[in-house]
């Protein structure tokens, strides 16, 4: 009889990863590879059924839970029900997300909010759950899923920008305070991705304009000097990389993820 060693085992072996946003798009990607790579998997959702896929089609332990990550109260009460199933989280993605549209002008106080709301205040809330276990260990990862928009400006989205660039802040703040005590805290900044998102903005481009599906895609990567649309696969690809990577070896990063080689983007393009 062989013994297993630690070499043969999965490089995630023994995590408990906690995704939000989990039941479709970058989330459902993110939770399949950190999954196949051996983590227990916590799908935090807003609805327990559209996981249901996503659960299926994972290759190892998993729980489901529910909140709206915008309620505090909700959101820490989620984030300790999967503690309480899976065990400590060694892994925190805050990958939960929205997208709004709208000139500035026509750009209300309550719009603001939400985005903030969404894409600031939720990675606060659920950091400070998990953060103090993963210090008391000295290790852990935790993974803000940002936006390209985080780094750069964009017209009609100031909004959402503003808030993206918000998490890139709390990512690179937090990431010099925890750091040093064993957690490693980064972001990945996806261009154009495979979502529903994309597929809504491109819906709304052909109801205004009369124009094709694919004539509306390529305009839209065309303005954000894109050549080709991101897979959330790819995305989870950079997610699951810092994951593996020892601490340390990665603090503070935005990962930038748009399909370009370096030497194609220029540094006004990324910040």
């Amino acid at each position: 009889m062989s013994l297993h060693t630690s070499d043969s085992l999965p490089a995630l072996a023994g995590r408990h990863a906690l995704v939000t946003g989990a039941n479709r798009g970058i989330g459902a990607a993110i939770a399949r590879a950190l999954s196949a790579n051996g983590a227990r998997v916590s799908l935090l959702v807003r609805d327990a059924a559209r996981a249901e896929a996503v659960a299926a089609s994972l290759s190892g332990p998993y729980t489901v839970v529910v909140a709206d990550v915008t309620d505090r109260e909700a959101l820490v009460g989620a984030c300790v029900a999967a503690a309480e199933a899976l065990g400590p989280v060694d892994i925190l993605v805050n990958n939960a997300g929205t997208a709004e549209s709208a000139p500035f002008l026509k750009s209300d106080t309550a719009l603001f909010e939400r985005m903030l709301a969404m894409h600031l205040m939720a990675p606060v809330y659920a950091s400070q759950v998990v953060l103090p276990g993963m210090i008391e260990r000295s290790f852990g990862h935790i993974v803000n899923v940002a936006s390209v928009a985080g780094l750069m400006g964009a017209p009609y989205v100031t909004a959402y920008t503003a808030a993206k660039h918000a998490m890139i802040g709390l990512t690179r703040s937090l990431a010099l305070e925890a750091g040093p005590r064993g957690v490693a805290v980064n972001a990945v900044c996806p261009a154009y991705t495979d979502t529903d998102l994309v597929t809504g903005a491109v819906e709304r481009i052909v109801q205004r304009t009369g124009r094709t599906a694919n004539d509306a895609l390529q305009s839209i990567l065309a303005d954000a000097g894109q050549t080709r649309i991101v897979t959330s696969e790819e995305v989870a690809d950079a997610v699951l990389a810092l994951c593996t990577a020892p601490i340390g070896a990665a603090i503070g990063q935005t990962i930038v993820i748009d399909g370009r080689a370096d030497d194609e983007r220029t540094p006004e393009r990324v910040g």
